[in-house]
């Protein structure tokens, strides 16, 4: 059975090099704020770093990593 995530909110980030290319990881949040601050965070690392919220919250949002700066200012 899969388990459920409590989060409403999701960041991906890309991993560093290593024997994968284009690995990526994705961690969950409750609200908008704790994704954003994680969000913050990991583009010390990498400039490939992508949000949105999950199923079924409404409304949907999805934030490219070319609008990450944009919405963090939000």
């Amino acid at each position: 059975m899969a388990i459920k995530s409590q989060g409403t909110w999701y960041v991906s980030f890309e991993l560093p090099p290593g024997k994968r290319t284009s690995a990526r990881a994705t961690e969950t949040f409750r609200n908008e704020r704790g994704a954003k601050k994680f969000a913050r965070a990991k583009l010390v690392d990498t400039p490939n770093v992508t949000a949105g919220t999950l199923n079924p919250h409404l409304p949907k949002r999805t934030i490219a990593a070319t609008q990450i700066l944009e919405w963090l200012e939000e």
